[in-house]
């Protein structure tokens, strides 16, 4: 039986989230259909643009994504603190670049049709900007809104109606800073894994590509969160590593997949591994195999045991995935 959606999610534990979608039909979302010969690599770019887009909305970011041939993954980071502190104007705004909102939701954004509006009914607009507010802040509304557009496209394309993914996203919690990163270069990595791509930076619609393209002109993707290096005083929000750092490991772990190419993991030269406390061969397993692994939340086995009490479980899935795989090298 599925879980509930808030059993799945506890902002007390992590704003960290790997989310996938996964297509229902024969006909591939992307790429193309050997059967009938039409091709769908468009939609590639259309899940891509959408999904930054919404990140420009909600208050959350997106920290990974690969779109695939009939899949996407994203890795998400929810800002709740951001969603707090924005305006009722703010969050009305926001709703609206995505939704209609009500009459009185419209009515408050017009400044001449706001004076004119009774007490009755700005209170009614501030309790409708609370629930929005806390939308703007949920992964299932933001998946959902992700997931609707693509369809309504896609079936309009296809001169056909019905159900175009799967009828709920996955949802893993990714509770500590071993389970971020390895989830975000197994998410990096899955078109070089399907043997889509042979490198990060030919890895088209992914976030290592879109962070590779910008690195090389000394930048960081406005749409992406941000790595912001290593811990320290006056912590910026964002990733804490360094992007060169993990922009070298994913690559060299992308050589060890493919096999024409030999490639090894030297742990002391590996920044990121030396922090996490993972060895070459923990890395590559999670990097390759980490939705084989983790089929819930993921993390030491004292963050899954914490996750467990805040949402209530009687038993959780993955300790014994998380004693090998999490264990200092």
């Amino acid at each position: 039986m599925p879980k509930s959606r808030a059993s799945q999610v506890s902002l007390v534990d992590t704003p960290y989230y790997h989310c996938v979608s996964r297509c229902v039909r024969r006909a591939f979302l992307c790429g193309e259909d050997k059967i009938s010969g039409q091709n769908y690599e468009h939609r590639r770019q259309w899940v891509e643009d959408a999904l930054l887009k919404l990140a420009e909305v909600f208050a959350i970011d997106v920290s990974a994504y690969a779109v695939m041939s009939n899949h996407t993954h994203v890795v998400l980071c929810v800002d709740k603190d951001q969603a707090l502190s924005w305006s009722m104007e703010d969050v009305l705004g926001r709703w609206h670049k995505l939704f209609k909102g009500t009459l009185l939701t419209q009515r408050f954004m017009l400044r001449g049709e706001r004076e004119q509006m009774t007490a009755a009914d700005i209170l009614t607009v501030e309790q409708t900007a609370a629930i929005y507010r806390q939308r703007l802040y949920d992964i299932s509304w933001f998946m959902r809104h992700l997931n609707e557009s693509i369809a309504r496209q896609a079936n309009q394309e296809d001169g056909c109606s019905g159900r175009f993914w799967e009828g709920r996203f996955k949802s893993q919690a990714l509770l500590d800073e071993q389970a971020v990163l390895s989830c975000m270069a197994y998410v990096d990595l899955n078109p070089i894994r399907a043997k889509m791509a042979k490198t990060p930076e030919t890895s088209n619609h992914t976030s290592i590509q879109q962070r590779i393209t910008a690195a090389r002109q000394g930048k960081q993707p406005h749409n992406l969160q941000a790595f912001v290096g290593n811990p320290r005083v006056n912590m910026p929000k964002g990733i804490a590593f360094n992007l060169k750092d993990y922009c070298e490991l994913v690559d060299t772990t992308g050589r060890c997949i493919r096999e024409d190419k030999a490639g090894h993991i030297d742990n002391h030269q590996s920044p990121i591994l030396e922090r996490l406390g993972l060895n070459s061969e923990q890395w590559l397993t999670l990097t390759q195999q980490f939705e084989q692994h983790f089929h819930g939340p993921v993390g030491s086995e004292h963050m899954l045991n914490q996750f467990k009490a805040h949402t209530h479980h009687q038993r959780i899935h993955g300790i014994k995935q998380a004693r090998a795989l999490f264990a200092s090298g």
